[in-house]
């Protein structure tokens, strides 16, 4: 099964600062407010929702297509996503514009300050999926996640056309969005993936029950936090899976996005809804154990031994076998 992920591609630098944000301002002058912040340290994280599921995707050898766009300042990224079992040979490249980049500042109370720069994601609306279909000989699923909106929605328009699945995944985008626009995102997608939160806010602006929404795309998957997530489809029960146990709670960030690289790793392998959804929780789970969204190593033997204490004896054996 090849599966295609489109959306952002960036990097994240994160500083911090030792002191008290409030105690910079001064109340009459926030007006003309000019401040410098003088910061100990510089976090350059790889990141980008693309980016993150198919490395994720790539850690569990299903080898998905990146579909988004990037900078002139790309080579280093690349070679470390090609290094992770990535096809990046759809990346569009800008000739002017540096990649997606996200600047925070956090003090010492974890209030932040942060800029993003969309650059060369803006010209991800020129992609064209015919030939990304073309040069890897067919798709089978597009995953189109948040990215410059004007890309999502040529995207889902050129899925539908060419009679190519998709999987819908707004995220970040869909604050932004209004019900008119996301109403085309989401009908006759094959999965609709959100969190609990975003899965209120779509029902609010689309207008639409929740029945409604389920009677338009082939899933709904909705991720609740520490409690898991919930698969449901018009006329059957709904299926929930559990989280397995952490070792830690280090950084949520890239917690989702490690969810879709395993759940749709679990449709590549063709083992079913019930253990896609197991293969992503666990693989969220190391996520939430690590600083960073792509920083956590998948060892097969520790994978499996957590997989099977989670989800049992049987659920593991079927994993196994493709993932050795």
């Amino acid at each position: 099964m090849r599966i295609a992920v489109t959306g952002s591609i960036a990097t994240d630098h994160l500083m911090t600062f030792p002191g008290r944000f409030a105690d910079q301002l001064v109340a009459d002058q926030l007006h003309t407010v000019s401040l410098s912040f003088l910061v100990d340290n510089l976090d350059v994280r790889r990141g980008g929702v693309a980016a993150n599921i198919c490395f994720g995707m790539g850690q569990l050898g299903s080898r998905p297509v990146l579909v988004g766009a990037a900078g002139f300042d790309f080579d280093e990224y690349r070679a470390w996503l090609d290094r992770h079992g990535v096809d990046t040979g759809s990346v569009r490249i800008s000739e002017v514009l540096h990649t997606a980049r996200f600047v925070c500042t956090t003090d010492r109370d974890h209030n932040q300050i942060g800029s993003f720069y969309t650059g060369a994601m803006s010209e991800a609306r020129l992609i064209e999926l015919k030939a990304v279909a073309d040069r890897v000989g067919g798709l089978d699923l597009v995953l189109i996640g948040a990215d410059d909106p004007e890309a999502m929605l040529r995207h889902t328009e050129e899925c539908r056309t060419r009679s190519l699945p998709f999987a819908a995944d707004f995220s970040q985008q869909i604050a932004r969005m209004d019900g008119r626009e996301i109403r085309t995102l989401l009908d006759g997608a094959t999965y609709l993936f959100s969190n609990e939160y975003e899965k209120g806010l779509i029902e609010s602006k689309t207008g639409w029950t929740d029945a409604e929404i389920l009677s338009r795309v082939g899933h709904r998957v909705t991720t609740l936090g520490s409690r898991g997530v919930r698969i449901e489809r018009t006329g059957e029960d709904p299926i929930e899976v559990g989280c397995p146990e952490e070792t830690a709670k280090v950084d949520p960030t890239g917690v989702g996005d490690a969810f879709r690289a395993g759940f749709l790793t679990g449709l590549a392998w063709g083992v079913g809804h019930e253990r896609a959804a197991q293969v992503g929780c666990m693989l969220a789970t190391l996520v939430i154990e690590t600083l960073g969204t792509q920083e956590y190593t998948l060892g097969r033997v520790n994978f499996m031994e957590r997989f099977t204490k989670a989800y049992g004896d049987e659920a593991a054996a079927e994993v196994h076998a493709h993932l050795v």
